[in-house]
């Protein structure tokens, strides 16, 4: 009954990592997204900066 005990301890708490590390993807994916949203406002911002100086203002220099 232990050995069973033992087993059935041990499933759920790789049933729990494996929840856990779900989770952890997950949110990473989500603060990509997100990061990737904050990207492109960040990019049309500039592009609208950009738009409103007169001409040869505001040209990234490489």
């Amino acid at each position: 009954m232990s050995d069973a005990v033992s087993l059935a301890r041990s499933i759920v708490t790789m049933q729990t990592a494996s929840t856990q590390q779900a989770l952890s993807v997950e949110m990473i994916k989500q603060n990509a997204q997100a990061d990737q949203g904050l990207v492109a406002m960040l990019q049309q911002s500039v592009e609208q900066i950009q738009a409103t100086l007169p001409a040869g203002q505001g040209a990234w220099s490489t």
